[in-house]
């Protein structure tokens, strides 16, 4: 992403638009990621502005929010504008839903009308379906909460929805799945304008699993095909992951799980784009990568403590990583 500041600190304006019945955790989390992110690194300054339709605004927990800014007329160079999910359940007193109904769709039309070619954005859950309402996503990729995909394909015809997506980005539209998710997105985002360190650093402080897109490149390799949300796949990548070099069978894994081992290999494939035999293979792989530079070890013991049967066969599988052999890579470390 392109940004606009001075020379010794960039800022970056966030507008957090705030529609009726925000859900706090799709605005708390992923601002709790922009904050850290202040602290912990002075290239870049993120100045966050809450605005919505008026002063105050609902929420689904009913605390009000109030000493909100009014949406502005026009957006800085290079803004990042962040849309909160929502509920759509009305709570007693607060109005009926053709009330909220058209706040919404006047927060769709101020979208329409301010977005500039540069503005970045970002939506949270369904926060997406605003977004889309206002035409954000047209000929973009995205993704929402899984209980608004079918909306947001209503909403949306002329984008390519994305189910089962921790986020998305495509371009400066970047969506995500909602509540924890949106401080996945967020750190991915603080990753890529920052460094990775600073995002793992306030990934720690908020005590949460870091995962990026499985279409960017990886703060680590180790996190290669995490980009989904299914837990019994999870719970197979966190075995393996934790003791690479063991001979994983898919018996054992299906227990791990919790799946009989033909669900295991269906879902494994259909959520990380690989086999579980090549998924264990890459974390081996990893894992040899780590030990080659980090130790003296010749490629045999490389291969041995890695997992593989043979310093022939840990070539072999590299090479299908690499375009370069083990030890080439030893070579060029700097």
């Amino acid at each position: 992403m392109n940004t606009s500041g001075g020379a010794s600190k960039t800022i970056i304006s966030v507008f957090v638009v705030l529609p009726p019945q925000t859900l706090l955790l799709d605005v708390a989390g992923p601002l709790e990621v922009l904050r850290y992110a202040n602290q912990q690194q002075n290239d870049i300054h993120f100045d966050c502005h809450f605005i919505a339709s008026g002063e105050t605004q609902s929420t689904t927990i009913g605390l009000t929010l109030a000493g909100l800014e009014t949406l502005p007329n026009e957006l800085p160079d290079n803004a990042m504008v962040l849309i909160s999910g929502s509920s759509s359940v009305t709570p007693p007193g607060a109005g009926s839903d053709s009330d909220i109904s058209r706040e919404r769709r006047a927060l769709a039309d101020w979208l329409r009308s301010t977005v500039r070619d540069d503005t970045v954005i970002i939506s949270i859950c369904s926060g997406a379906l605003i977004a889309a309402q206002a035409g954000l996503f047209d000929k973009h990729q995205c993704t929402t909460h899984t209980d608004c995909i079918s909306e947001l394909r209503r909403v949306a015809p002329l984008a390519q929805v994305l189910e089962n997506r921790l986020f998305v980005e495509d371009g400066k539209r970047l969506s995500s799945a909602g509540i924890s998710t949106g401080i996945d997105l967020l750190l991915h985002i603080v990753s890529g304008l920052t460094t990775p360190i600073v995002a793992a650093r306030i990934a720690q402080t908020m005590v949460v699993y870091l995962r990026r897109s499985g279409h960017d490149p990886q703060i680590s390799p180790w996190l290669s095909g995490r980009n989904h949300i299914h837990p019994s796949i999870h719970k197979a990548q966190d075995a393996i992951m934790a003791a690479p070099a063991e001979e994983w069978s898919l018996p054992q894994l299906a227990g791990r799980s919790g799946l009989s081992q033909r669900h295991l290999s269906r879902l494994f494939r259909e959520h990380t784009g690989m086999s579980v035999v090549d998924y264990v293979n890459l974390m081996r792989v990893n894992l040899a990568r780590d030990l080659i530079s980090n130790s003296r070890l010749d490629m045999e013991s490389v291969a041995e403590r890695s997992g593989f049967a043979s310093t022939r066969h840990l070539r072999r599988v590299w090479s299908e990583h690499n375009s370069h052999s083990p030890s080439h890579y030893r070579s060029h470390l700097s």
